[in-house]
């Protein structure tokens, strides 16, 4: 297996990326996919290119022997739901809405614990 195969295999799972993500971002088949990372197929500079642009990442990341994987809890918390690629534009207002709900959740459920109070002691 190459260092950069292994080095890949490192990112995607510290990284907890599948290969079923790289595979539809690269159209490289899942087989395929499959027998490169294991080292069972050799893998091109083509296939290459498209793993390491899938990835966010230019091929010599891949390529360095002190390679470094980051963790993810180093990422802040707004990024962390899109550390494996670029999120659409309404990808990101979803985010930007469900963290906005997450930071208010207290606020949320105090509001519907007063309701059911409210509704139970109309009855």
């Amino acid at each position: 297996m190459t260092k950069y195969i292994e080095n890949v295999n490192a990112y995607l799972s510290q990284m907890k990326i599948k290969q079923t993500y790289i595979s539809l971002k690269t159209g490289i088949d899942k087989n395929k996919l499959s027998r490169i990372l294991t080292g069972t197929q050799d893998v091109s500079a083509t296939d290459m290119e498209k793993i390491a642009n899938a990835l966010g990442k230019k091929i010599e990341f891949f390529l360095n022997d002190t390679f470094c994987v980051p963790r993810i809890m180093d990422f802040e918390p707004e990024k962390i739901s899109f550390y494996a690629g670029e999120p659409t534009q309404k990808q990101e207002q979803i985010a930007n809405k469900l963290l906005q709900l997450m930071e208010n959740i207290d606020e949320v459920m105090s509001a519907k614990y007063r309701f059911v109070n409210i509704s139970e002691d109309n009855t």
